[in-house]
């Protein structure tokens, strides 16, 4: 004996879609509410990235301009330190020699290259060689460059002309994208 399948009553369709629950219209709201909310972060994430992008390709010369700048400040207060340091040394020089007039009878020749009053006294006598050697160490000191201001890599990349057309390109496009797709709705007028 062969076995019929089951006939299903086509009443039971309907029945079935009549049991499942109707959305409420709290549910609506409460739906609606997240879409909103989901809207808005997106919006807010595309437009924030979109305008920091601008505003970095926009504002990359006034960047590298401020880290120069700061770097020139700080290598100006080292020197004024460096200023400040040597002042200090030669105002307690000049203390010593107030205070002790022997010291300037025993500072002068070497200073001044004169013969010493002593007789007993040995002075050293520089080479021409040291001299020049001592002469050459100064000079390097002084005419030494400050270092180039530490660029930040990301500021050094963002610089390029090339990078800084596509990053503008890419925020405007971020921009758009976000007041076009995301923007809050216009509230439509009710009738």
């Amino acid at each position: 004996m062969r076995v019929l399948p089951a006939v299903r009553n086509p009443l039971s369709f309907w029945s079935e879609k009549r049991s499942r629950k109707m959305p409420s219209p709290a549910d609506r709201s409460d739906n609606m509410h997240r879409h909103g909310i989901l809207h808005l972060l997106f919006f807010v994430v595309f437009f924030s990235i979109g305008a920091g992008a601008l505003g970095a390709a926009v504002l990359c010369d006034d960047f590298v301009q401020y880290c120069r700048g700061r770097h020139l400040v700080k290598a100006a207060q080292r020197a004024t330190e460096r200023l400040k340091a040597l002042n200090a040394d030669y105002d307690g020089l000049l203390e010593q020699l107030e205070k002790n007039p022997d010291l300037l009878k025993r500072i002068a020749p070497i200073t001044l290259g004169v013969k010493p009053d002593d007789p007993c006294a040995i002075y050293p006598r520089a080479r021409a060689e040291e001299l020049a050697v001592a002469r050459q160490a100064l000079v390097e000191d002084t005419d030494q460059e400050p270092p180039e201001a530490l660029i930040p890599p990301w500021l050094q990349r963002c610089s390029d002309p090339i990078k800084r057309i596509f990053l503008f390109i890419a925020g405007a496009g971020l921009v758009i994208i976000s007041l076009v797709c995301f923007a809050p709705p216009k509230p439509q007028a009710r009738s």
